[in-house]
């Protein structure tokens, strides 16, 4: 006969479950620390530049009118020259060049501004329409702003810098998702630590609050920053290139994955080729298309290009993307043969030209760019604090992540305590962006094939004790 006692399960099991239970989740999140740690110190520097970079992309518009400043209030006469006298007058002042596009003013007295191509170089010039004086000429990618945007996006160091960009931004997103982890509240009580920090603390305690707090806050924001970004980089924009193509071959995006594509479309664009043989000369611009490009009333800048069957493309090039339009207009009579706008375009073209406006911040004008710096200054300080906690927990001769994890019986962690939501999320990231799969991989196979052979080198990384 069974006694009550011995259906009561004994108190000796009940606490080597609970032990088991806790050396689980404590081996869980110590490895979640130990992958945000890695992740985050090789992200650290680049999340440092992209934010300041960003921050100062951000105010573009504003950057544009002060450097243009001197050519917004020339002396207007009567004697103001055709379109076409402004162009050729900009091609003489670059012997060899071909039109790409002419700027439409947005008044009588701005300067035209006439961008040229020379030998795969895109130049631009600054005309004055009333005695064809050139006011300033430039290569395209030589102005500041060009410079910021390129340091943005390959830090000046074309494609490898442009790949280590995007893998910098690939691993944030995992360094993000880790650290919502890290941060969720478990036994707390209260909010300080959580939505707010605790400013009384000090030393390791309040760097830490400031640095997960600041993240909480921003982390939907930064994500979407992350995100939006993809389809302009050149491994993972590349491919959804490719994928867009299968569906529909004669598809054509109007941004590029990254800057070496930028730099081919945009010398394309002043190379018309017909038929496949010699580049095509661009028709007669005359006033009566301007004039039409007027009526149109696009949104500011309007560049007007000649197109490969040799009539007049008119198009907004506004970063606010979903006000942009494009419109076809006959070379020889002016008449409007086609006008596409915005809400045309494909539903996917739309949500990505949305995201990019948003990522530049002119989306919704002034608390859009707000958004952006507070974001952005943000990421600085989750940087600075991340680094000061760092400095202050490493030991000397150490790299200072955090120790590998054994339990009570010096059991390893394994993939199977994963919960399972968090191990389909991390598995669903690798796929969805190759670069991160790609580098765990390669990470995996170091590991194995180098880092094992040498105890000490196993020790400074803080794999083992």
């Amino acid at each position: 006969m069974i006694t009550p006692a011995q259906n009561k399960p004994s108190s000796t099991t009940s606490s080597t479950t609970s032990s088991k239970a806790n050396s689980a989740a404590a081996a869980l999140y110590r490895r979640i620390w130990r992958w945000h740690f890695y992740a985050g110190f090789f992200c650290l520097p680049f999340v440092l530049t992209l934010s300041v970079s960003g921050l100062i992309y951000l105010f573009k518009p504003q950057i544009d009118q002060w450097v243009e400043r001197p050519f917004q209030h020339l002396e207007i006469t009567e004697n103001r020259h055709t379109p076409q006298a402004q162009i050729d007058a900009a091609i003489a002042s670059l012997p060899g060049s071909k039109l790409v596009s002419y700027q439409l003013p947005d008044h009588e007295a701005q300067a035209v501004v006439i961008n040229l191509i020379v030998q795969g170089e895109q130049w631009r010039v600054y005309l004055n329409p009333y005695n064809l004086a050139v006011l300033k000429s430039l290569p395209f990618e030589s102005q500041f702003i060009r410079q910021v945007r390129t340091f943005h996006g390959e830090l000046l160091a074309g494609n490898i810098g442009s790949v280590l960009v995007e893998l910098a931004g690939c691993w944030a997103i995992i360094l993000l998702v880790t650290g919502l982890y890290l941060w969720w509240p478990r036994n707390r009580r209260g909010l300080a630590g959580i939505l707010y920090p605790r400013w009384r603390a000090g030393g390791r305690i309040f760097w830490r609050d400031i640095h997960a707090v600041t993240g909480i806050w921003i982390a939907a924001v930064t994500l979407f920053f992350l995100i939006s970004a993809l389809p302009w980089t050149l491994v993972w924009g590349t491919a959804f290139k490719e994928v867009r193509q299968w569906h529909k071959p004669s598809l054509t995006q109007d941004w590029s994955s990254g800057r070496s594509a930028e730099r081919q479309l945009a010398q394309a664009s002043g190379e018309h080729i017909h038929h496949g043989s010699a580049p095509m000369p661009s028709p007669v611009l005359h006033q009566a298309i301007l004039n039409q490009a007027q009526r149109l009333n696009f949104t500011s800048p309007v560049e007007i290009s000649a197109n490969a069957e040799g009539n007049w493309k008119i198009s907004s090039q506004t970063q606010n993307r979903p006000k942009r339009a494009d419109a076809v207009v006959d070379a020889q009579n002016a008449t409007l043969l086609s006008i596409r706008q915005f809400e045309q375009k494909p539903l996917l073209d739309r949500i990505i030209g949305i995201g990019v406006a948003a990522h530049e911040g002119q989306l919704f004008g002034w608390l859009n760019q707000l958004i952006g710096v507070l974001t952005a200054l943000g990421l600085i300080l989750i940087s600075i604090s991340g680094f000061i906690m760092w400095r202050t927990r490493k030991p000397d001769g150490r790299l200072g992540a955090p120790a590998a994890f054994q339990g009570s019986e010096g059991e390893e962690f394994t993939v199977a305590v994963f919960p399972k939501p968090l191990l389909v999320t991390l598995i669903f990231l690798a796929l969805f962006l190759p670069l991160v799969g790609i580098s765990v991989i390669v990470l995996l196979i170091f590991e194995r094939a180098v880092v094992t052979q040498f105890p000490g080198f196993q020790r400074w990384l803080g794999i083992t004790n």
